[in-house]
């Protein structure tokens, strides 16, 4: 898939006239990292395996000084304290995720450490979750199979369950990098009528004409959007931006869909506008806490699906996530560009 690093990783021993070489460590702090990068990365180096489930701090901590690389395999906070503990031999860190918003991105850079994500690799089977958001929160999906378990089918009713119409739609994307625009190619098999976006840069203008999109402030967003598809990072900028003061400026047949970060939606505003009907529906993938307590107040709601962040759970995904994160450490560990650096 990809090309392993020209140079065989190793450092040079510390020891007083040795001309031997020691094998660079890594620290590998998820237990089912896919075995095709495990078997990359050991081919020159040692890896340092993190054995709890799910991943624990305080083993990785106790198993992070010395190492040279990290290949960080959970959202569990990559921060100074994790630095420090490493020592200053630490040279290359990769996460297998495409969201980097618990890793304390400025501290890595004051120290010049190199740190490596997947964001590409995942978009094809985020985009496939995202649309099955989409049909079974505009169909009603959840609530129907409601009706099923507590018999109580009304199909005598001419408007019984409707939903939503996708063809003829207007689209609406809150960020519209690789995600946003997998998800767009898959709409043009709906006769959708039109896309819109809201980003801080407007796309390049020939990605624009292939699907019509046109790029509009983010109350234009939301008023006009009939699905509209949360896919921007996490930021200090977009957290909560979704809430009582935006909610009420959709459309009430308008359907939500966040596959992005859960803190983006301001969740007890989101179960609001659901409840009193401000907006139609919602499909997520992303919420917070993760997990979600099993008492919370959304999955009382008939009118949301929800799935448990799930967006690249398919083998084909991690695997290639975790092999673009093995090449990134490698690469880092001897100088090399990383295949998909962070900055």
């Amino acid at each position: 898939m990809t090309e392993a690093p020209s140079t065989t990783p190793k450092v040079e021993s510390s020891e007083e006239n040795s001309s031997e070489e020691e094998t660079f460590k890594i620290l590998v702090t998820h237990p089912e990292v896919p075995q095709e990068a495990l078997d990359l990365m050991s081919r020159g180096c040692k890896l340092i395996m993190c054995e709890s489930l799910p991943p624990n701090r305080t083993e990785i901590l106790q198993k992070a000084k010395g190492v040279h690389g990290m290949f960080w395999g959970s959202h569990i906070p990559l921060d100074k304290e994790v630095l420090d503990v490493a020592g200053p031999q630490l040279k290359s860190i990769s996460t297998m995720s495409a969201g980097i918003d618990y890793v304390d991105v400025e501290e890595l850079k004051k120290r010049k450490i190199p740190l490596g994500h997947t964001p590409i690799v995942l978009s094809d089977a985020v985009a496939d979750l995202a649309m099955g958001l989409m049909l079974s929160a505009a169909r009603r999906f959840h609530e129907g199979r409601t009706k099923i378990d507590s018999s109580t089918w009304e199909n005598y009713h001419i408007e019984w369950m409707w939903g939503q119409d996708i063809r003829d739609s207007t689209v609406g994307f809150f960020g519209f990098g690789s995600i946003g625009q997998a998800i767009a190619k898959r709409l043009k098999g709906f006769d959708i009528e039109r896309v819109l976006y809201t980003t801080r840069r407007p796309i390049d203008k020939k990605l624009e004409k292939q699907f019509n999109a046109q790029k509009v402030e983010f109350h234009e967003l939301l008023a006009q959007s009939d699905f509209l598809f949360i896919a921007a990072p996490l930021t200090p900028e977009t957290e909560g931006i979704f809430n009582s003061t935006a909610f009420p400026k959709m459309k009430k047949t308008a359907v939500l869909i966040n596959i992005a970060r859960g803190p983006i939606v301001n969740q007890d505003d989101l179960y609001t506008a659901l409840k009193t009907n401000q907006i139609f529906s919602a499909g997520i993938d992303v919420m917070y806490p993760e997990p979600l307590p099993a008492n919370d107040k959304l999955l009382t709601l008939p009118n949301i699906v929800i799935t448990p962040h799930i967006g690249s759970a398919t083998k084909r995904t991690r695997t290639d996530m975790a092999t673009i994160a093995a090449h990134n450490v490698l690469r880092g560990l001897v100088g090399e560009p990383m295949l998909s650096p962070a900055y």
